[in-house]
């Protein structure tokens, strides 16, 4: 999966925790992309069985679409953790720069993290 299509479920997985339910206008506002981005988005990820529509709109993650959001959204606290408390970045940046680390991070380097983190 590309990192847009990561980045997307764990937008939904994001959204759903903080408001309960989610539509494709909450994802494009979270992320501030265009509505038919999300829509081209939501197609792929539902054709990949990551995520459910139903009839109202609203977007539902699949048990392979939560398993996949959760591991990404895991990746993000943790690795944001590390460089704000660890590496000593501030909390923005932090956050700003795991958005990205996590999509390219090996698992080795990950459980690395995790487990000096659970240490501390």
């Amino acid at each position: 999966m590309q990192e847009s299509g990561e980045n997307y479920l764990e937008t939904i997985l994001i959204l759903q925790n903080k408001n309960g339910s989610v539509r494709s206008i909450d994802v494009a506002r979270k992320l501030s992309v265009s509505k038919p981005s999300v829509s081209r988005a939501m197609g792929i990820l539902r054709d990949d069985g990551f995520i459910t529509m139903e009839a109202n709109g609203e977007l539902v993650l699949t048990e392979q679409g939560r398993a996949r959001a959760d591991a990404i959204y895991e990746r993000h606290r943790f690795i944001t953790r590390f460089l704000a408390d660890v590496v000593g970045v501030s909390p923005e940046t932090a956050e700003t720069d795991a958005c990205r680390i996590e999509h390219i991070i090996s698992e080795e380097t990950f459980d690395k993290i995790k487990e000096y983190l659970a240490e501390k």
